[in-house]
């Protein structure tokens, strides 16, 4: 009984797979396996029920995309079933030249899918298919053995060992011998009038030439084979009998050297079959995994967080069976708060499959497969997945669409457990509405009452009503456009279906009075029920556009604040460069100065000796005068210069560690020394020490205090306002936390922050992971770390800016 009861559970769970088209799944993941041993490990391929398993899939899976994307395609052609060769090879016997070959090629990929995990990683680590990889064996030197005797399946390397070559040197030398004998009878003339042509054959390996009958005995040898009329006899000549004989026992000569060679290779073979069957297991399960990997990426799949609570959420889930270019991306939630989803609209609309990408994303997350959905899709484990979906009809069994439906829901019943995952399509379908809408919603409500995860489709108002008036049950509906008479195939979590027959028979032209004749048969509660779902509808439709248009303004505004503080910082540079250009110009001018001042001086010595003593006083007044007007303004530019730059502070003693400009060096530097007697400091110049006149010194800030005013002043001129160097992000979705964080780390940035904080918390963790990804991008990120324990933990991720 307990085997029949197994059975009949074993049979719904693989109906409602094949229902839910996950066998159409492994067909495609099987096209990407490379080796037949792959592909029978992919059709194997089965759901896992224990929270671990799953998540060994799913990493599994998840190092082979990465490995995929990093390195390239895997390394895995060339790989054969090569079990029934090695057990050849191991109990003695030899092995055909065609398996010696595919044990080569095998052992060769093995050796470079070992390499290809192993090597290279850069820091990246792929724990789970490193270690399969430790375990496979990898002999190069039996490889290049095999390759380097056997050419291909029927021809063995004359080089395969000194006898072979002598041997098939000496078949070679007699076959010419051969050749040139007969060749020389041929062309006899006493031998062409006795020959029906002049050629040479070959029969039963054997050289032969074709004699008229009636002058067989004018040609001695043996008649190997004679023409279809018999008027030709196939004469192998008695001049080259013994000689073919001689090649004949070459051959068999050659045929026991070849075989012993392939001995030796069998049993080099032999010596590792074990580790070449486990070769062989490691690479059929590496296949399997990386079929899954290449599969992930065709999909553009995602690994999804796993549970095993009964919380499935889809974010911009796609069928994976639909095409891309028209498939519509589908968001769902279900299993926490709310254990039953009630779908509704009209037919054609994307209920049907919505309801089959839910039960399909669980079996292919539960594989161990990749989702096509964005990153924050979670799935759940459950013990089994049931659906009744399609038209079932059976006229061999006489049973209605009804009949048949209600024949599966009743077996669905009878299997369930608090940890299943139920999906009916149009339940309750086929019947009178009345009825058939008090079943569904007694099923429904019997499902939910022992929590056990359901969804499905529907028509009947009355289970909208069921979902908005029972707690835990939640409505959803795909969308339809009345205006273009088309649905949109998105589906709609908290919104119940509304009932469009009436606009859409307006919208097809039915006269308003035969609308308004039907209104008044229906119920006014009804009535009344479907002019608030039309009005929850146009406020949803309402609110969307106004967020959309939020959104744009958002984005336009971020993109005019990013423009004005880059508009800003190219005022800030050019201001810079002006100053820098006008000091350059000032020193340029002081130089010409001196030099000009030089000449002058030059022409006045010139002039000492036409000079009496009073003009030669007064020259060098000038001359005095003329350097120290140079001097002082030299010293008013370099001082112009420090006070803007450097804020320059002359009233204060110099000091040991005092930051100081060397005047005559024009060059900044630190004090490192008291002032001795003769007033002279040492003062470190970069990697330079040197002795200076204290007079020749100015007090200047130091960097830090120069860094911390230029912040300041970068601060003022792009009129930013002081930031708190934490932000809380706490309570946000994802898509609005990225948001409020690239426009805070911009204006932190800005003020010159080095270190801020993000508060995330810790809660599912989808926050801190989005978090973390963004910040690895962001242009003004250094580096990101989540808080130690006095910071927050996990909660908590540190941001250092470049």
């Amino acid at each position: 009984m307990t085997k029949i009861k197994n059975y009949e559970r074993e049979k719904m769970k693989q109906k409602s797979k094949s229902v839910l088209e996950f066998d159409k799944i492994i067909e495609k993941v099987a096209g990407f396996a490379e080796t037949n041993m792959g592909k029978d490990e992919v059709y194997k391929l089965d759901t896992s029920h224990s929270l671990e398993g799953v998540r060994f899939k799913q990493k599994q899976t998840a190092q082979a995309l990465s490995i995929i994307i990093e390195k390239g395609s895997p390394p895995l052609g060339g790989i054969h079933d090569i079990k029934d060769y090695v057990k050849r090879g191991a109990a003695g016997g030899i092995i055909s030249m065609r398996g010696l070959l595919n044990c080569a090629d095998t052992l060769r990929a093995a050796r470079l899918i070992k390499n290809y995990v192993l090597l290279n990683n850069d820091d990246r680590h792929y724990d789970l298919l490193e270690d399969m990889c430790q375990g496979i064996y990898a002999d190069k030197d039996i490889e290049e053995r095999i390759y380097s005797i056997i050419i291909s399946e029927e021809e063995i390397a004359d080089d395969a060992s000194p006898e072979l070559k002598r041997i098939r040197r000496e078949i070679q030398i007699k076959s010419n011998a051969i050749k040139n004998k007969i060749n020389s009878l041929v062309s006899s003339p006493s031998m062409q009038k006795y020959l029906q042509e002049a050629i040479v054959t070959m029969r039963n390996d054997r050289y032969v030439i074709p004699v008229r009958k009636e002058y067989r005995s004018m040609v001695k040898g043996i008649i190997h084979d004679q023409s279809a009329t018999g008027s030709t006899l196939f004469i192998e000549p008695m001049a080259i009998v013994e000689m073919t004989n001689d090649i004949a026992n070459l051959k068999i000569e050659e045929k026991k050297e070849i075989d012993r060679i392939l001995l030796e290779l069998s049993l080099m073979i032999g010596d590792i079959s074990e580790e070449m069957i486990n070769n062989q297991e490691i690479l059929r399960e590496l296949d399997f995994i990386f079929a899954k990997g290449k599969y992930a990426i065709s999909i553009n799949g995602i690994e999804p967080k796993v549970n095993d609570r009964g919380y499935i959420k889809i974010k911009k889930g796609r069928h994976p069976l639909i095409p891309p270019e028209s498939v519509v991306p589908i968001d769902a939630v279900l299993g926490d708060e709310y254990r039953t989803l009630i779908i509704t609209g009209p037919n054609t609309g994307g209920k049907t499959v919505s309801l089959k990408t839910l039960g399909l994303f669980t079996l292919m997350g539960m594989a161990g497969l990749h989702l096509p959905a964005e990153y924050g899709t979670e799935i759940s484990v459950f013990s089994a997945v049931y659906a009744d979906i399609g038209d079932e009809q059976s006229i061999e069994q006489s049973l209605s669409t009804f009949s048949s439906h209600m024949t599966n829901i009743v077996k669905i019943l009878k299997e369930v457990d608090e940890r299943s995952f139920v999906l009916f399509d149009e339940l309750g379908a086929g019947t009178d509405p009345t009825e058939g809408a008090a079943l569904a919603i007694a099923i429904l409500d019997t499902l939910h009452e022992r929590r056990i995860v359901t969804a499905a489709t529907t028509h009947y108002a009355e289970l909208k009503l069921y979902a908005l008036t029972t707690e835990g049950v939640i409505n959803g509906s795909v969308e339809f456009d009345v205006e273009t008479l088309s649905p949109t195939y998105k589906l709609l979590i908290g919104v119940p279906g509304k009932s469009n027959a009436f606009e859409i028979s307006k919208k097809l032209g039915l006269q308003q009075e035969i609308i308004d004749k039907a209104k008044q048969y229906m119920e006014s509660d009804k009535i009344e029920f479907e002019d608030a779902l039309k009005q929850i509808e146009e406020n949803r439709v309402y609110i969307e556009e106004k967020k959309q248009e939020i959104d744009r303004l958002e984005q336009e505004s971020r993109k005019k604040h990013g423009d004005f503080l880059a508009r800003e910082r190219k005022a800030l540079e050019r201001s810079e460069k002006i100053i820098d250009d006008a000091n350059y110009e000032a020193r340029k001018i002081i130089e010409n100065a001196k030099k000009e001042a030089a000449e002058i001086i030059k022409e006045l010595r010139k002039l000492n000796l036409e000079m009496d003593k009073d003009k030669n006083r007064r020259a060098n007044e000038l001359r005095q005068l003329l350097n120290k007007k140079t001097k002082e303004l030299s010293e008013n530019i370099y001082r112009d210069q420090i006070a803007e730059d450097d804020a320059l502070d002359t009233e204060t003693p110099l000091k040991t560690g005092d930051a100081v400009l060397v005047k005559s060096l024009n060059q900044k530097g630190y004090i490192v020394s008291d002032v001795d007697d003769s007033q002279n400091v040492t003062v470190q110049i970069g990697l330079i020490k040197t002795k200076v006149k204290k007079s020749d010194l100015i007090k200047i800030k130091s960097d830090e205090e120069t860094k911390q005013k230029d912040s300041t002043h970068r601060m003022v001129k792009l009129k930013t306002s002081s930031i708190n160097p934490k932000i809380d992000l706490r309570g946000y979705n994802l898509d609005e936390a990225l948001l409020e964080l690239d426009k805070y780390l911009d204006d932190a940035f800005m003020s010159n922050l080095n270190e801020v904080q993000v508060i995330h918390g810790k809660g599912t963790g989808v926050l801190r992971e989005g978090i973390t990804q963004f910040l690895k991008k962001h242009k003004h990120v250094k580096e990101a770390r989540l808080g130690t324990f006095n910071e927050g933990g996990d909660g908590v991720t540190i941001v250092k800016f470049k």
